[in-house]
């Protein structure tokens, strides 16, 4: 059973990350504050649900959620600045449009950086034990999926419809075979078995 809240009381966000291991595309995250008596009994972490369980859950984390938003961060910002502080940066943006400002900040895993000057507390796993947390690692994957899913159009050989970017068997043949694009992340490994590198112009 996931807990409501870390902090009662207060305003509570919770923040969660999707696409962090990603070959391809920007990572996604979401904030979500939600109702200090928000039940449904299907909320869990978004990897333990399935793809059609996400899709029904979303419109529901959307309806009764007191606010929510989703930041994005690029492919291109993401080598830059690696993609912890991108992963990070994608939850601020998130967080700074909330339309209710959050008194407290709960997010997945542990690693975080100041926002604003909101108190925040890092919880490992913690789309598996916080609902908002979990509604936010939900929305970030749906939200990331949609988007992978309106790029592969461009982009057929690497299958983004199916591996979503991440690093499968057929995600890196293709890489292989056609090189990569503007949506690759440059500083990443995008081949195991080879020190080939890519100038993408």
């Amino acid at each position: 059973m996931l807990l409501s809240y870390f902090k009662e009381n207060v305003v509570e966000a919770g923040c969660d990350e999707a696409g962090r291991g990603c070959l391809a595309g920007p990572v996604f995250a979401a904030a979500v504050i939600l109702p200090a008596d928000f039940q449904n009994e299907i909320l869990n972490d978004s990897k333990q649900l399935t793809e059609k369980q996400r899709y029904l859950l979303r419109p529901v984390i959307e309806e009764q959620a007191l606010a929510w938003a989703v930041g994005i961060v690029s492919a291109q910002e993401i080598d830059k600045i690696n993609i912890l502080n991108a992963s990070i940066l994608a939850m601020h943006r998130a967080l700074s449009q909330l339309t209710i400002p959050p008194q407290h900040i709960i997010v997945d895993g542990n690693r975080f950086k100041p926002y604003e000057k909101v108190p925040y507390q890092c919880v490992v796993k913690g789309d598996g034990k916080y609902m908002s947390i979990a509604a936010a690692s939900i929305l970030a994957k749906t939200y990331r999926d949609d988007y992978m899913n309106s790029i592969s159009a461009d982009y057929p050989m690497y299958q983004w419809n199916k591996n979503k970017g991440y690093p499968t068997k057929a995600h890196r043949s293709a890489i292989k075979e056609y090189g990569p694009c503007e949506h690759h992340r440059m500083s990443f490994t995008l081949l195991e078995d080879t020190q080939l590198e890519f100038q993408f112009e």
